[in-house]
């Protein structure tokens, strides 16, 4: 028994291909292909994971062999594509200018069981999830398995929008490697944010699986089913979160960007430019996952602050997990064992003895114990978009809700006592506490909010996080110093975590730094002059 549970149906693809290229193949060598190419005018290939390029016999391809394939499969649709029913396999065509087809690539679709092993805990959390890759690292195969997970172990209601057939497989019924999933195929690639919204609207789905997101419109569509509390499954164009981000098109997905203009106190003190980028606004997907190679996989759990740490230019290391290949089968099931530890990051000099502290995660939670209730706050004529980022800033346990009856708390603009009467009065009649914004400005709205919540004016998160940025500023300009030519730079002492952040940025910068010092006067030594040069040397 393999290692990792194989499905292919190698045999059905086989049986369209010509038997003049058909008794070329050999099984066993096939564990590993990727796809067969055939081209007019030169001999097959089949391409294997590794790269390899195998050529089957001597005879170039002809238009008698294209056509062979193409009366056997099912008509190509706009994108050029096609299938075998039952399959999991793709077949592609390249057309001349004159609409001919001159060129096949029959990818071979398989199902491989265990791959999400590692994030099977996250897969349960009910967040939104979205993985990004390169072309051909299973971003496909993951949402395969994750569909049938979902779908089966926790018995929820999933549909998965299925652009090409690629994750379900062709024909009506779909592929049993996505379990009890239902599924929505898409007529053309333009459809699928017009498929992704009737899901919703129609079918009454708890979870939405979706392969390339890759227009602004699916984008939208995207953030238009997060907002509707359902969960939500994805992949997107873009090999890593910092590309993503910088794509204007889809960085939506991720909270997008925006430019803001300090004012000079604020500039000086962060010793940045004027002008920052900013996140915009709450991130579509709750975590985000880059898939390094079909093993290998960086988990970023909170996309709000790895976007916030990206746009400020400090160190991020996301959690890395990798699949564990061992498993052990008991009547045809796939039993997983607890993945081990994972790529162990280097030891700082601050580091905590627990390997979790070796995950570089830093959450403001951690430093404040939470004393307020939970509450949900009704805005009426007050701005959602600015009350949202109020909330996240300052990282109040509360949220924005659109139901007047699950509130705890209204805040409504004082401009609309009148108009706004009737909902008033209901909240009223639910003995729920009414605050008034006199304005929709950011500082007007913060302090209403604080005032709803009793927050104290000073919050010591956000003076935490002050002093994190400042400091890191601190660090990166001694960094500037050190690669112009300077000698050791001493930092100003910093309590563990935040030296511990600093050796991070130090590390990014190929630099050395110790901590030296004791108690509260412990602080960062930048290694630079005459020992910089020699390593360099």
């Amino acid at each position: 028994m393999s290692n990792i549970q194989l499905q292919n149906d190698l045999e059905k693809l086989v049986e369209i291909l010509p038997d003049r290229i058909r008794e070329y193949i050999d099984y066993p060598k096939m564990d590993d292909v990727i796809e067969i190419v055939l081209d007019i005018g030169r001999p097959p290939e089949i391409r294997h994971s590794d790269g390899k390029i195998e050529y089957l016999g001597a005879t170039d391809i002809t238009y008698e062999d294209i056509e062979h394939i193409t009366s056997r499969v099912q008509e190509f649709t706009s994108d050029n594509r096609s299938g075998i029913p039952g399959t999991l396999h793709r077949i592609s065509a390249i057309r001349n200018r004159q609409g001919r087809v001159v060129g096949l690539t029959c990818r071979i679709g398989r199902v491989v069981t265990g791959t999400i092993s590692c994030i099977k805990d996250i897969c349960l959390q009910n967040k939104s999830i979205l993985f990004l890759g390169r072309p051909g690292v299973g971003k496909t195969t993951k949402l395969r398995e994750i569909s049938r997970l979902v779908a089966d172990e926790l018995a929820k209601r999933v549909v998965i929008v299925d652009t090409s057939n690629e994750i379900a497989g062709d024909g009506d019924t779909p592929h049993p490697a996505v379990g009890h999933a239902r599924r929505m195929q898409v007529r053309q690639p333009e459809y699928q944010k017009d498929i992704m919204i009737e899901a919703v609207e129609n079918h009454t789905p708890e979870v939405i699986v979706v392969d390339e997101i890759g227009t602004e419109a699916e984008a939208q569509a995207a953030r238009t089913i997060a907002e509707r509390g359902v969960m939500l499954i994805a992949t997107a164009h873009g090999n890593s979160l910092e590309s993503l981000i910088k794509n204007p098109t889809l960085s939506d997905l991720v909270g997008g960007i925006q430019s803001v203009t300090l004012g000079d106190d604020e500039a000086k003190r962060r010793s940045s430019q004027k002008t920052v980028l900013e996140r915009e606004k709450q991130p579509t997907f709750d975590i985000v996952i880059e898939i390094l190679d079909r093993n290998t996989l960086a988990v970023y759990k909170n996309t709000s602050e790895a976007v916030d740490y990206i746009l400020r230019g400090w160190p991020i290391r996301p959690e890395i997990r990798k699949v564990d290949k061992t498993y052990s089968f008991s009547e045809g099931n796939v039993q997983e064992k607890a993945p081990t530890v994972i790529d162990k990051i280097n030891a700082l000099e601050d580091k905590i003895e627990h390997p979790e502290s070796l995950k570089f995660s830093f959450s403001r939670q951690k430093y404040v114990e939470e004393v307020k209730k939970f509450k949900k706050i009704y805005l009426y004529a007050v701005s959602r978009s600015i009350a949202e980022k109020v909330i996240e800033r300052l990282d109040l346990n509360a949220e924005i809700t659109r139901n007047l009856d699950d509130a705890d708390i209204v805040i409504a603009h004082k401009n609309f006592i009148k108009g706004g009467a009737k909902v008033l009065s209901t909240a009223e009649e639910n003995r729920l506490q009414i605050f008034y914004v006199k304005t929709n400005s950011m500082a007007q709205i913060q302090k209403v909010i604080k005032d709803a919540l009793d927050i104290a004016e000073v919050n010591d998160r956000q003076t935490f996080y002050d002093i994190t940025e400042k400091a890191l500023d601190e660090a990166k300009s001694a960094i500037e110093q050190i690669l112009a030519g300077s000698g050791d730079i001493e930092l100003k002492p910093q309590s563990t975590q935040i030296r511990k952040l600093q050796h991070e940025l130090v590390e990014q910068h190929n630099l050395e730094s110790k901590s030296i010092g004791e108690g509260e006067s412990r602080h960062l030594r930048i290694v630079g002059g005459k020992d910089f040069k020699e390593k360099l040397g």
